[in-house]
């Protein structure tokens, strides 16, 4: 059976209040469109998840929110808040979808995307998978918990400059 994971690392956040505890800080405007425009493009390619496991962070939320979609199920997990590639790999082998999008933070989610892979795609920007970097991957395996390193194939990568959004855009 083949599985998909679509592995995306939250929209831009704020930095206008330095106080602010990290946990809640929030999406900046180029953040709000880069969730609205990966919103799309996920439509667009038809890459729907029918399960969401989103960090409980304010921002992980509120990219969520911003993709506009209809998941049949979000979990808000306190295990992906700044999670590393094991703590990742272990939510996933707990996941019930088909189609799992998993909204998580850096460094964790690029390793996390690196040690997935059996190859990387051909992107300039994988390897330091900025905000709103987005990994369409899928497994084929009996389920979820047999997911392990090396296994995924990609079927997609993009970040919101390749949609036009922020820095480096076209």
């Amino acid at each position: 059976m083949t599985f998909r994971l679509i592995l995306m690392r939250h929209a831009k956040s704020s930095w206008d209040s330095p106080g602010l505890d990290d946990h809640a800080r929030p999406l900046n405007d180029r953040g709000r469109r880069s969730a609205a425009a990966l919103g799309d493009w996920l439509r667009a390619k038809g890459y729907l998840p029918d399960q969401v496991l989103c960090s409980s962070a304010v921002r992980t939320q509120e990219t969520l929110d911003g993709l506009r979609l209809d998941a049949a199920a979000v979990d808000h997990l306190s295990a992906l808040y700044h999670a590393g590639p094991d703590a990742m790999l272990h939510v996933l082998n707990g996941a019930t979808g088909l189609s799992v999008l998993m909204l998580g933070h850096n460094p964790g989610i690029a390793a996390f995307a690196h040690l997935l892979l059996h190859a990387r795609p051909r992107h300039a920007r994988f390897d330091d998978y900025p905000t709103g970097a987005t990994l369409v991957a899928d497994f084929d395996a009996p389920g979820w918990d047999s997911v392990d390193w090396r296994t995924g194939r990609t079927a997609d990568f993009t970040v919101p400059a390749d949609l036009g959004i922020g820095k480096g855009a076209p």
